[in-house]
């Protein structure tokens, strides 16, 4: 069964490197992809455009970037560990920030992971590869979370 992964990014370019990669090692045929931070709280909260969508099929795993508009990464990190329902999703942060106080926030709001996304596209595509083949195939995750 597939599995969905929600992808928050904002840049157009890192969006489609992120999906080719996904898409080369055939690790989820489902990914969602929210431009801001407002989006990606609509589409897990099944608010706003998706209200009608079922809140209960949660991803697999957040792919999340930082520096976001409208609401930034760490305060929608801060709102997914905050609620019940999606305290326990993995969220990555996969971001070009290499600052240690966004590093030192992503951990302490709860990240499971912080990938600083490399330049070079073949070192790209193959962090984003790893990243899918950890957290998709290898990673157990809480049965709540279970989605796709």
């Amino acid at each position: 069964m597939p599995k969905l992964v929600l992808l928050i990014e904002d840049n157009a370019s890192d969006e489609k490197l992120t999906l080719l990669a996904f898409k080369k090692c055939q690790l989820a045929n489902d990914v969602v992809v929210a431009r801001d931070g407002a989006e990606a709280l609509d589409f897990l909260f099944a608010t706003g455009a998706h209200a009608s969508r079922d809140a209960a099929l949660l991803p697999a795993l957040v792919l999340l970037d930082l520096n976001l508009p409208k609401i930034d990464g760490l305060e929608v990190l801060r709102r997914i560990r905050a609620d019940d329902r999606t305290k326990a999703l993995p969220v990555v942060v996969l971001t070009s920030s290499s600052q240690d106080e966004d590093i030192a926030q992503g951990y302490a709001f709860g990240a499971n992971a912080y990938v600083r996304k490399p330049v070079p596209y073949e070192q790209f595509i193959q962090a984003a590869q790893t990243l899918g083949a950890f957290w998709l195939s290898i990673n157990e995750p809480p049965p709540q979370t279970l989605a796709g």
